[in-house]
């Protein structure tokens, strides 16, 4: 029997697998597009039973939020609490490049302490969503989906 949550990398985005009320399974899957995580269950079977590899593999939930956070901040923008934060992490990263040095020891604990903190606005944010509130912020995608030409247009 699987405990859940679980928490897994898949093929490059987060997917979590949580019980159903009846007693099975569903899987989630971190939408970079939206930042939400969107229910995919038919992807259950193949995380589950996945040998370790590239592609899929259980993590912690400490590494799952962190993957998740690093995804949103790098595919989304917005105005915001949670954009301040992410602005602030990319500042960190910043100016170490500038240094010309690694992130120090407290510099990665508190990126660490920051996205912990952002994966929770993302939740809450999403909980009041879900019971029926308004967003209290707005995300789009930073990178323009790619579309390509239709048959005819000239380059």
């Amino acid at each position: 029997m699987i405990q859940t949550p679980s928490f897994y990398t898949y093929f490059g985005k987060t997917y979590r697998i949580e019980s159903t009320p009846d007693g099975g399974l569903t899987g989630y899957l971190l939408n970079p597009r939206t930042g939400e995580f969107d229910e995919k269950p038919e992807h259950v079977r193949e995380v589950m039973w996945a040998m370790a590899s590239s592609d899929i593999s259980k993590v912690p939930e400490e590494k799952f939020v962190q993957e998740t956070e690093r995804a949103r901040a790098y595919e989304l923008k917005g105005a915001g609490p949670v954009f301040a934060l992410y602005e602030t992490i990319d500042g960190l990263y910043e100016q170490a490049r500038r240094e010309g040095r690694g992130l120090e020891p407290q510099e990665s604990a508190l990126i660490r302490s920051l996205r912990k903190r952002t994966f929770k606005m993302w939740e809450d944010e999403l909980a009041r969503r879900a019971a029926g509130e308004p967003p209290s912020f707005r995300a789009e995608p930073r990178f323009p989906e790619y579309k390509p030409p239709a048959e005819g247009d000239s380059q």
